[in-house]
């Protein structure tokens, strides 16, 4: 996920896009723990949208505060 695609989304979209990753990051460490998953490079790449969709309603809410 490209953060020029994110950062044209609403705070709201941004907000149900991390509620869905979460779900996948969930169901991937149970994958993991019963030792059914296959693509292990998923749980990085999950990590990482992750940590992006916040970054970018950090700022957001800050661009909205100011």
């Amino acid at each position: 996920m490209k953060a020029a695609d994110l950062k044209s989304k609403t705070l709201d979209e941004l907000e149900d896009e991390l509620k869905n990753l979460k779900k996948e990051q969930f169901n991937l460490r149970f994958q993991k723990a019963s030792g059914q998953i296959e693509d292990t490079s998923r749980v990085r790449t999950i990590r990482r949208d992750i940590a992006r969709i916040m970054t970018i309603a950090a700022e957001k809410r800050a661009a909205s505060n100011a």
